[in-house]
């Protein structure tokens, strides 16, 4: 997953193997003295139909380091490619457009609109877009994530886990290079949340998508590809398919000599 600058040189468009890639990206919050380095020259790539977590402690870098990952933050030096988009030259227009229509995102909060059907909350990205709205696609994307027959309710006649589905059905609905989990389970209890991962699992095996999920919990992460550590925003080692154990044993011992 991880590796040198010079495995990041960009490649011909069309050709990368990564979904997104960052190149020695450092960010930085204010400045002088009361400046905080949150990320501190990471460089890290993420291949196509993969899934990673990342863990760390509190502060150690991970919301920033999934922003950055996604467009939503800039880099205060380094660079970030989104397929084969260097996302750092963009405008914030474009920076927009690029996070509609490739970046999927899933949040702790599911961020659904009460007064929509589940097919009009799914479908929003495409309309906001000003894109056509393909009812076959989005049947299956329903049926992907375990909701066929759900298109005409309203949120909030669906459970959390249910929810939560509705809206990783949104993040998927513009076939994005990119699927950005920021603690997917965190507000679902533990059987719901065990649907939403092995969920997230089967569109990675089953569509090929590429999911990158922050998280603190080991359950979580042990349900992905490679989990990667963070410690004061620089890349702590990763660990490929652990089980839980493995996962809290390295925790525990993030940041030692």
């Amino acid at each position: 997953m991880t590796g040198s600058p010079a495995a990041l040189t960009t490649p011909e468009p069309g050709t990368s193997p990564y979904a997104v890639r960052l190149d020695s990206v450092s960010k930085e919050y204010g400045s002088g003295r009361t400046a905080v380095r949150a990320l501190d020259a990471v460089t890290a790539g993420f291949r196509r139909g993969t899934f990673t977590a990342v863990m760390g402690p509190s502060g150690s870098g991970k919301s920033t380091f999934l922003n950055c990952a996604a467009g939503l933050d800039r880099p205060t030096s380094g660079r970030v490619v989104l397929g084969d988009t260097e996302l750092s030259s963009r405008s914030e227009t474009e920076l927009t457009q690029l996070r509609r229509d490739r970046v999927g995102f899933v949040f702790q909060a599911y961020n659904l609109l009460n007064a929509l059907s589940v097919a009009d909350n799914v479908t929003l990205p495409l309309r906001l877009a000003e894109q056509r709205v393909d009812r076959e696609q989005l049947a299956a994307v329903l049926a992907a994530v375990g909701l066929a027959g759900f298109a005409d309710r309203r949120p909030s006649q669906l459970s959390g886990g249910q929810q939560q589905r509705v809206a990783i059905a949104r993040a998927l609905v513009t076939r994005p290079d990119l699927v950005c989990a920021d603690e997917p389970t965190g507000a679902l209890d533990s059987r719901s949340g065990r649907q939403v991962l092995a969920l997230l699992r089967k569109i990675v095996d089953d569509l090929g998508q590429t999911v990158l999920m922050v998280t603190h919990d080991p359950v979580a992460a042990a349900q992905a590809d490679t989990v990667v550590f963070l410690a004061d925003g620089r890349l702590a080692g990763e660990l490929t398919r652990p089980s839980a154990e493995r996962i809290a044993e390295r925790m525990t011992h993030l940041g030692e000599p």
